[in-house]
């Protein structure tokens, strides 16, 4: 009996002495989010030219839903659009464009007026999935005499997952048929832009086209999304050249994901463009 009890006395202290050993051993100690490696954010943009919502094969007619159902579609985050509408007579003197198409989109929205219209605004908006920081306006410049229309830059700080920030602007240079004004008021953008601390992505119609002088001086300081073998915007049926453009700097702050214009042929007279950028 002594033998048998001085047997299960060693056999228990054995036990406690493993079980002790497995209690003390050291936890893991997590790395804190905040100092992990920066999260890979990819930020899909769509700019688009809507025409104030007039469907060219429907003259008179303003059907916002179709360009709600398009942004919709292609699911973005941030979203350029020009020939936007602020309670013009030709679409509607109760009807702000931009408000409205922030409704049917559930996204934030900013309007930057370019030009009195028909009793109302004319410009340019931006969408966002991601609330609007210090929505800024900038006229641009239009050379006496040249006849051509005031246009505007608008820029808006986005703060993006992992406290990250980038600005993103939109524009829509003169129509006009030489370059005079679309040069000064790319030049003005750049002046713009330049001081910028944060990443940039501009979109927009630039109404030139790659090759042009307005180009030109474009790709000193923005590097499109798209260079080569890039697809038509313009016009919606049979497209022929390239005017709407997503472009971003500093030349090192992206990788391009997919570029691609949206082959949508009712709701403008422009195809929207696409782009999916991954921050660095």
């Amino acid at each position: 009996m002594y033998l048998f009890n001085l047997i299960m006395k060693s056999s228990l202290q054995v036990i406690m002495i493993l079980t002790l050993a497995g209690c003390a051993q050291p936890k893991v100690q997590k790395t804190p989010v905040e100092n992990q490696t920066k999260p890979v954010i990819e930020i899909s943009v769509l700019s688009y030219n809507i025409h104030h919502a007039n469907p060219p094969s429907r003259p008179g007619i303003i059907d916002l839903e179709a360009i709600a159902n398009i942004i919709k579609q292609q699911q973005p985050d941030l979203v350029a659009l020009q020939e936007v509408d602020v309670f013009t007579s030709r679409s509607g003197a109760s009807i702000n464009q931009a408000t409205e198409l922030g409704r049917l989109t559930g996204m934030y929205y900013y309007f930057a007026k370019a030009i009195d219209y028909g009793g109302g605004d004319y410009g340019v908006a931006i969408l966002s999935k991601y609330p609007i920081e210090n929505p800024q306006h900038y006229p641009l410049p239009t050379v006496e005499g040249t006849g051509g229309e005031h246009r505007t830059l608008a820029t808006v700080s986005i703060k993006l997952p992992g406290n990250r920030k980038v600005l993103f602007a939109c524009t829509h240079l003169d129509a006009q048929s030489n370059d005079t004004n679309r040069v000064e008021q790319i030049k003005s953008i750049k002046k713009t832009l330049q001081k910028e601390e944060s990443p940039v992505i501009i979109a927009g119609d630039f109404n030139a086209i790659p090759g042009s002088r307005v180009i030109q001086l474009m790709d000193n300081f923005l590097q499109r999304g798209c260079i080569s073998h890039c697809a038509f915007t313009i016009p919606e049926i049979k497209p022929t050249k390239e005017i709407d453009f997503i472009a971003y700097t500093p030349f090192t702050a992206f990788d391009v994901i997919e570029y691609k214009v949206i082959n949508e042929t009712y709701a403008s007279d422009h195809r929207p463009v696409k782009a999916i950028v991954r921050l660095k």
